[in-house]
Parts: structure tokens; C-alpha cells; sequence
């Protein structure tokens, strides 16, 4: 059985990619949840693949299921369609776009085929990440939602205004009044 690798590149940024794994057999709305997986995407909207050729140009259509849209062709289903039926030449291409709103579009490349099929993987199966994806709603910083639990965690914003000094801490005055001072041989 042909096990088939796919780069799905992020289509503003080709630095940012996933490798995915898949039977030749699978269809397409297996690749379909896949890549939204491997993005951290939602499955609440619209989708469909392109058959492409080299310049990415859009060919037949591979939708999720028929929608409220002039095709100039019927669209194949992707449920229907095994992804090795639509393997054209040995670095097929594919344009996948989800979320006919907000237009995300990922360009999807044939990189590898192999007769070598892992009984420890269950395909299809993200074998490489590169890059920070993009959030599906709104923007990501570097850190995610990680940031908001360290910043909760030890109070970032409390030392906005820039570092304290050594020492300090809030209530430095000594007994007579006076503020206590330390030469570099205290410590």
C-alpha cells in the first residue's frame, strides 16, 4: 500500500508548514480534517480542494459537499474520492481553501511516496511542524494562551513601569526612619 506525504504550506508564508502522512486508499475529507487538525483549526466551515498543476492554478473541484455557488463542473465529493485516484505526476498539487469567509488558503504539494507503511502510525498522521500557524480567529502571539497564565502567574503587569531595585520592597524604611543601605561586601 502507497503511503503518501504531503507538505501543506500556509499559502502568505511557505516558512510555515505541515508534513502529513496518508494511505493512497484515504479519501479526501480525510486529508480535509488532517490539515485543519494540524493547523488547529475548527471543522465549522466550508471547504474544498483544487487539483492544481505547478503554477497552482485551480482545476477540478473537491468540495466538502455541493454548495449555493455557480461550478462551472460539478464538483467531485471528497468522500468520495480517493486521494491516490487524483495523483496525476510524481509532485502533485493541490490548492485547499477552507473558510470561504475568510479565505484561508494552503497549497498542498505531493513530496514523498512510499510502499513503507508504519504499524505504529495511524494515518493519516502529522509527521513534521514548521512554523508558528496562524490562529483561525484573530491573531497568535509566539507564546499563545500560555503568556496570559505566566503573566496571571507572576504578576507581569504589577512591574510595567520598569525594574525595582534590589531589595526594595515597598516597606525598606528601618526603625529610626532612615533607609537602609548595603555595600557591595553584604552580599
Amino acid at each position: 500500500m502507497a503511503i503518501l506525504k504531503f507538505r501543506i504550506y500556509l499559502d502568505e508564508d511557505d516558512a510555515v508548514y505541515r508534513d502529513i502522512v496518508i494511505r493512497h486508499t484515504q479519501n479526501f475529507q480525510d486529508l480535509h480534517f488532517a490539515i485543519l487538525k494540524s493547523y488547529e483549526f475548527d471543522s465549522k466551515h466550508k471547504a474544498t480542494f483544487f487539483r492544481s498543476n505547478d503554477h497552482w492554478q485551480r482545476g477540478r473541484e473537491i468540495s466538502f459537499e455541493k454548495y449555493d455557488k455557480p461550478y462551472v463542473v460539478e464538483p467531485l465529493l471528497m468522500h468520495e474520492v480517493t486521494i491516490g485516484s487524483e495523483i496525476r505526476d510524481t509532485n502533485q498539487k493541490f490548492v485547499y481553501e477552507y473558510d470561504f469567509e475568510k479565505h484561508w488558503v494552503f497549497l498542498v504539494e505531493l513530496i514523498n511516496v512510499s510502499k513503507e507503511e508504519s504499524s505504529k502510525t495511524t494515518y493519516p498522521s502529522v509527521s513534521r511542524t514548521e512554523g508558528i500557524g496562524p490562529q483561525q480567529y484573530g491573531t497568535k502571539s509566539l507564546l499563545g494562551d500560555k503568556f496570559a497564565d505566566i503573566e496571571e502567574k507572576y504578576d507581569l503587569a504589577e512591574a510595567a513601569d520598569g525594574f525595582g531595585t534590589e531589595g526594595e520592597d515597598g516597606d525598606a524604611d528601618t526603625d529610626d526612619g532612615a533607609a537602609e543601605t548595603h555595600s557591595e561586601e553584604d552580599f
